[in-house]
């Protein structure tokens, strides 16, 4: 038997959620044939079969989550081989050790069997309880009062898809990066009417990249080496119904703005549709939330590694300020800059937002 496994479908990916299986046991397929579609962190991504042959046995359900290198089909014996296009494959030692992680559980609290038929018949999660007794066990007492506690909120539900990758990735950012903000305003009453808010800061970012080029970087924590990038490949933040997605947006300085609008317009339909190619969401060098658009000013934003930085752009609005020496009424844009403190320096970072702001502020 040959067995298939969830191959890496992206940059730090380790898990994906089962959605759909198109085929069944016993089934031929045929090479580049669909097996099934998983949700990754940003996009529902169809796995192609690797080879020709019959289906012997299918791995998980519908929402199951299956690790990284885990198996997805086993291939009868015979089946046609296509030599080289087998991602992630595992010989019989290696899946027999990832079945074993994959239903190994963490030790937790001790309850005794009484307890536990208890917390069953209430629906509270065991997980949720903070034991008391000896040794952290958890009592008849505990499990009473937690299931008081959650009576009156609504049923809990687990995280999936989206949800859950932007809780792991939020928690993997808090506990390597460390993160300084810095903010201001760009006057942009010069403008010309219907001004395309989006790609004005694109290209500004571009050309605060190329003023202070420590903020357009990678870096890998685990060999502290830094890599400065000469092309920015800007993510942009898109707001969608089941959570927030980045496309990158590639080589903004060398492209005109139809062309980047054009191909804006393209990754935020394919975003919103759940249908973007896992390769558009990987490689950003810096990225872009345009948090204003829904509310809001400044801003502590979450840098994804091994990015350096993120730029946020708040509410515009009016606001009486000193103007060539008079007092007026002018169009206000909000800027935040959070940078990792670890590779850029405080006068980088406020360069950045200079040049930033100052090529905002140009007339159209």
């Amino acid at each position: 038997m040959r067995q298939f496994t969830l191959p890496d479908l992206g940059e730090g990916l380790e898990e994906a959620e089962i959605v759909s299986w198109y085929v069944g046991e016993g089934d031929h397929v045929v090479t580049d044939q669909p097996l099934l579609s998983v949700e990754t962190d940003k996009a529902v991504v169809e796995i192609p079969s690797p080879s020709s042959g019959r289906i012997a046995r299918v791995f998980g359900t519908k929402g199951d989550i299956v690790k990284v290198g885990m198996p997805l089909v086993e291939f009868a014996e015979g089946a046609e081989q296509d030599t080289g296009t087998i991602v992630g494959e595992l010989g019989g030692d290696e899946a027999a050790r990832a079945a074993t992680i994959a239903t190994a559980r963490p030790a937790g609290p001790q309850v005794f069997p009484a307890v536990r038929a208890l917390a069953q018949k209430l629906g509270l999660a065991l997980e949720l309880v903070e034991g008391t007794g000896p040794g952290g066990t958890i009592t008849r007492a505990d499990v009473e009062r937690a299931a008081k506690v959650t009576s009156d909120t609504g049923p809990a539900e687990p995280l999936r898809g989206m949800r859950r990758a932007m809780a792991q990735r939020m928690a993997a950012s808090h506990a390597e990066i460390v993160p300084a903000t810095v903010t201001d305003e760009a006057d942009i009453d010069d403008w010309r009417q219907g001004e395309d808010v989006t790609i004005r800061l694109a290209r500004a970012i571009a050309a605060a990249c190329k003023a202070a080029p420590a903020l357009n970087a990678w870096y890998n924590s685990g060999t502290g080496d830094r890599r400065l990038i000469d092309r920015v490949d800007l993510g942009i933040a898109v707001d969608t119904e089941g959570g927030l997605i980045v496309p990158v947006l590639r080589n903004v300085a060398a492209r005109e703005v139809s062309d980047l609008r054009a191909g804006l317009d393209r990754l935020r339909a394919d975003a919103i549709a759940r249908a973007i190619p896992p390769e558009e969401l990987r490689g950003a060098t810096i990225t872009l939330s345009n948090f204003g658009m829904i509310g809001g000013r400044f801003a502590n934003l979450i840098i994804v590694p091994p990015q350096a930085a993120i730029v946020g752009a708040g509410r515009i609005s009016e606001r009486a300020v000193a103007h060539r020496g008079q007092l007026a009424v002018r169009r206000l844009l909000p800027l935040s800059l959070t940078f990792d403190h670890r590779v850029v320096t405080g006068g980088e970072a406020a360069r950045f937002l200079v040049a930033l702001k100052s090529d905002i502020e140009r007339a159209s």
